[in-house]
């Protein structure tokens, strides 16, 4: 006890906070657009069935994160750093790859919440799209991460409110169980639900970002315990936020008066509207959503920067003035204006991020099986995986990317 107070001294609270950020941030970049939109239909269409699974993806969520951070701590690499480094540059290519897939998808997403957003407040997309191309443009070309993420953190804790309102919903607990036990596995739609709800949990650009902040912050084997508690509460966070998105979108459309065919982005705030009331619902709501947008389309960006530049040799130069590279300046223009495209010649924004989501679920196999890898190799060998805990890890993992891919395959066929 009294060596445990001893070690408890300013400096050492000073040096926890220090460490703290990627982890919670990251998995608040996690609760955007599209996942907030796909937690609210999964509610409408199927109630609280799909509530367990959300609750229990929390855990794995944890798992793959910390590995992120060991492998920052202990390596000082990247991840397509480490890839490339351990396996090869054709190895780190596909994983880039998959990130530059994944982060356009995210990219699509956060537009589609800037959107539907400024629908709801009788803004037209001709006007909303171009400027949020052109801050994430600007934000991204220069280098000006660390100051937008606070800001866009401090509106995307609007999103609390759900939980607010989860309460103020009052579920019964009896439905609760009921629709637990009813899981309609031989209907397509709610299959894709499924696979929905795993990609929006499991985005791959998490994984590239934590890790390589864990490297920029210069976080030692000392601090991993501090690491783990920020990915922990990160986790957990995250998690309950969308389920108690879900348990608001189901008592306000699957179980309330409001219709329960989403057909917008803004249709979700109808869900606020009994606790908070219409205006401070939409107010709520809007400032939410766009909170985490923007620290969803920040974390994306510099993971995809990150990730391009440590394959590229320009690791530097991209973590600190993407631009730099006239290169880069070309393909990531072209990706956030075709990505604003894309929702701009979208009907359906809420189908589109839902499909979003999806096509993380594809992706989960590829991110998963080269981070489980580098954690049984790459690690000193006190801190890898191995045995039970690496036997577990992979029989864990590859359930859920089964789960995940199966599911998305189901529902679209």
């Amino acid at each position: 006890m009294d060596q445990a107070r001893a070690k408890m001294t300013p400096a050492s609270v000073l040096r926890a906070l220090a460490v703290w950020g990627p982890g919670v941030l990251v998995m608040l970049a996690d609760t955007d657009a599209g996942n907030v939109v796909t937690a609210a239909q999964a509610g409408a269409q199927w109630g609280y069935r799909l509530l367990p699974l959300v609750l229990l993806l929390a855990p794995m969520l944890y798992l793959v994160q910390e590995l992120t951070a060991r492998l920052g701590v202990f390596t000082g690499r990247g991840h397509a750093e480490l890839i490339r480094e351990r396996y090869g540059l054709g190895w780190a290519l596909l994983a880039v790859a998959g990130l530059a897939a994944a982060a356009i998808g995210s990219l699509v997403t956060e537009f589609t919440g800037v959107a539907g957003i400024g629908e709801l407040f009788g803004l037209g997309r001709s006007v909303t799209l171009p400027l949020a191309a052109a801050a994430i443009l600007a934000i991204v070309g220069t280098g000006s991460y660390r100051r937008v993420e606070r800001a866009a953190l401090l509106i995307g804790l609007f999103e609390l409110a759900f939980f607010a309102v989860a309460w103020a919903a009052q579920p019964k607990l009896s439905q609760i169980a009921a629709d637990a036990a009813s899981f309609p596995v031989g209907d397509r739609a709610f299959l894709y639900m499924v696979a929905a709800i795993i990609g929006a949990t499991f985005n791959p650009w998490m994984v590239f970002y934590q890790q390589s902040a864990t490297v920029d912050k210069r976080l030692q084997p000392a601090d991993l315990g501090h690491a783990r508690v920020d990915t922990a509460i990160g986790a957990a966070l995250t998690q309950c936020l969308t389920g108690a998105v879900l348990i608001a979108g189901a008592a306000a459309f699957a179980y309330g008066a409001q219709p329960k065919a989403l057909t917008s982005v803004g249709d979700v705030s109808a869900a606020l509207t009994p606790a908070l009331g219409a205006v401070a619902g939409k107010v709520v709501f809007g400032a939410g959503v766009l909170g985490a947008s923007m620290v969803a389309a920040i974390v994306a960006s510099l993971a995809l920067a990150w990730g391009v530049g440590e394959i590229a040799g320009y690791k530097r130069a991209l973590e600190r003035r993407p631009f730099a590279a006239g290169w880069f300046t070309g393909v990531y223009a072209l990706l956030v204006v075709g990505a604003a495209f894309a929702v701009w010649a979208a009907s359906d924004l809420v189908w589109l991020n839902i499909a979003a989501q999806v096509l993380n679920a594809f992706l989960m196999p590829l991110v998963v099986g080269f981070l489980v890898a580098l954690a049984a190799t790459a690690l000193p060998e006190a801190h890898r995986l191995r045995r039970g805990r690496l036997a577990l890890t992979v029989a864990v993992c590859a359930l859920v990317s089964a789960l995940a891919v199966a599911s998305g395959i189901a529902g679209l066929m």
